[in-house]
């Protein structure tokens, strides 16, 4: 959260319970100068009856210029980066990797969304006419490649590969440099009869029935998606089930926490 001297702010650290707090607080360090912390127990109920149900503790500092070399490595994401934050040091992991084969337009609005959901996306498309910037223009990086070339690089820190090419000459040699790796989602687009035809094509290649298993498809949850957008958004759906271990069960029916500690929380460390 980023706080300006005339009360104005970007971000938020909650659902809003105590920004008013944080402003005025932050408007205070700008003045004296002085870094502080701030605890908040949020597990007492607020007046309307609600509680968030978690303690937190703010800390609340002056970048000095050099922070902006730092800010731009945690948006890249690429690598972990670690900053003084008063008394504290604090490290952001790299964001996950999500691969995706096929550069169309499922390809664009899933990038989109994955972006907003903290991933870094790289696509690769052997037909140079798709795979260009100006169509993924979100995209961290768009190579113009087969995938048996790139794959099983990319696999090897990759969270995640959804295969949407819709064309066998480029489906099933990313399924199987997908199946050869350690990635932890394998999603593959289309329908119920194309998925038996891959997998008969990839059964003659050899693959059990147990290995074929680890492929998700059709990829994505059943929320009766039509467009691509809607599409895009049950399919990150799912890969965000997997990687996080959950259900993907209405949170109504799950007991137990609402949230688990993402990813690419800050994590303070021994100073």
């Amino acid at each position: 959260m980023l706080v300006d001297s005339d009360g104005s702010f970007i971000g938020n650290i909650g659902a809003g319970c105590h920004e008013a707090e944080l402003v005025e607080n932050g408007r205070a360090a700008l003045r004296d100068g002085s870094p502080r912390t701030i605890d908040f127990d949020v597990t007492d109920e607020l007046l309307d009856g609600s509680s968030c149900g978690a303690i937190l503790t703010i800390a609340i500092w002056l970048p000095d210029p050099g922070f902006a070399v730092v800010a731009d490595r945690i948006a890249a994401g690429e690598e972990p980066a670690e900053f003084s934050c008063g008394s504290r040091v604090i490290r952001v992991e790299r964001k996950r990797t999500l691969v995706l084969v096929g550069a169309t337009d499922l390809a664009a609005h899933l990038t989109h969304a994955a972006n907003a959901s903290d991933f870094s996306v790289t696509i690769v498309d052997p037909r140079p006419a798709f795979a260009t910037t100006k169509r993924q223009p979100d995209a961290r990086r768009v190579l113009v490649a087969w995938p048996d070339e790139v794959l099983p690089s990319l696999l090897r820190d990759a969270a995640a590969i959804v295969v949407v090419a819709h064309d066998a000459k480029i489906d099933l040699p990313a399924l199987r440099c997908a199946l050869q790796s350690e990635v932890a989602y394998i999603g593959l687009l289309g329908s119920r009869r194309s998925q038996s035809v891959r997998g008969k094509s990839l059964e003659e290649l050899g693959y059990s029935a147990n290995t074929l298993a680890r492929i998700h498809g059709p990829a994505g949850l059943d929320v009766g998606a039509t467009s691509n957008a809607q599409v895009a958004c049950s399919i990150l759906a799912e890969i965000l089930s997997v990687l996080n271990d959950r259900s993907a069960a209405p949170l109504r029916s799950v007991p137990g926490p609402i949230h688990t500690s993402p990813e690419r929380a800050p994590t303070p460390l021994p100073t």
